[in-house]
């Protein structure tokens, strides 16, 4: 017989698959895998053989699937950064949610620290609702995780949501918040650099209705922190698609002076003159040209 699942954890060849009616079961995939150099991922829609015993037998296609960590077929990405210790990458985190945005996932920006630096926290997360993002801001008083909860709960129905955030950040602590039966471990932040050890190993999906006591569809992941984020030696999308991933840019595309403008620092192009006026903020256009000449620079043989 065949069953329907999903695959919520994968370690040392073991495959947890969560079949339709709730149950779960845990198998190895087939062989064939390996000589179709067909690897399982982490939110596969699968199939499931039983054979006397399970065997993971086949994937269904993909709608996106990231790099690292693994994950497949993921709908909301919550991009969890610190607003101090450490101190935000703000191209590492451009750089996320251009891979999104070009992959189908909706970033959702959570700032976490705030109680060490209010303001900066809430002049961060301006920036990225002025993008067109959700953002939340989160502090020791746990104020926003009551809203992060009834997000999850009203707007993230039926998909994978993914949170992925560098050592350090309080990503696993602020899911611990929200969810205290995961019972997440966290790690402590190095005085020395200001950066934490990663406590997440590998990833896990958790099915919503078991958190939230309900019929809540889909499922929350929690992640390594993503560490693979080199436009160049990763062929995520090219520099003609690069603006599509700005949401921010989207009502200024085709205003241009000229037709081919890169929108780096032409005369008379739109996106240019909508930062100077304040309305795409500098720090967005500043990544978008860093990733421009990145991709610019690119070869095929780069990859």
């Amino acid at each position: 017989m065949e069953y329907q699942g999903k695959l919520i954890k994968g370690v040392g060849g073991l495959y947890e698959i969560r079949l339709a009616d709730g149950s779960t079961v845990t198998c190895k995939a087939k062989g064939g895998f390996r000589h179709e150099s067909i690897k399982p991922c982490i939110g596969d829609n699968v199939t499931v053989r039983d054979e006397g015993g399970y065997v993971l037998s086949g994937i269904a296609e993909r709608k996106n699937c990231l790099i690292r960590p693994p994950i497949s077929n993921v709908g909301v990405i919550f991009i969890t950064f610190a607003a101090v210790e450490p101190e935000p990458a703000l191209l590492n985190i451009d750089k996320l949610t251009c891979i999104a945005v070009h992959s189908g996932i909706r970033p959702v920006i959570t700032v976490t620290k705030a109680d060490l630096a209010p303001e900066k926290a809430e002049a961060l997360a301006a920036i990225y609702r002025a993008s067109g993002f959700t953002a939340f801001v989160s502090g020791a008083d746990k104020s926003a995780v009551f809203s992060i909860r009834q997000y999850l709960h009203d707007e993230c129905s039926g998909v994978i949501s993914c949170f992925a955030g560098a050592s350090g950040v309080g990503k696993s602590t602020l899911m611990t918040a929200l969810f205290p039966e995961l019972a997440l471990k966290t790690g402590e932040i190095s005085t020395r650099i200001a950066r934490g050890k990663h406590t997440t190993r590998h990833v896990e999906l958790y099915p919503l209705n078991r958190l939230f006591g309900d019929g809540t569809e889909g499922y929350i992941a929690d992640t390594p922190g993503f560490s693979l984020l080199d436009f160049v030696r990763f062929d995520f999308f090219d520099k003609e698609a690069l603006p599509d991933t700005f949401p921010e840019f989207e009502p200024y595309l085709g205003q241009c002076r000229y037709k081919r403008c890169t929108h780096l620092c032409e005369d008379g192009c739109a996106i240019c003159e909508a930062v100077a006026r304040g309305e795409i903020p500098s720090s967005r256009h500043e990544s978008f040209v860093s990733l421009y000449h990145d991709l610019k620079d690119k070869h095929k043989w780069d990859k």
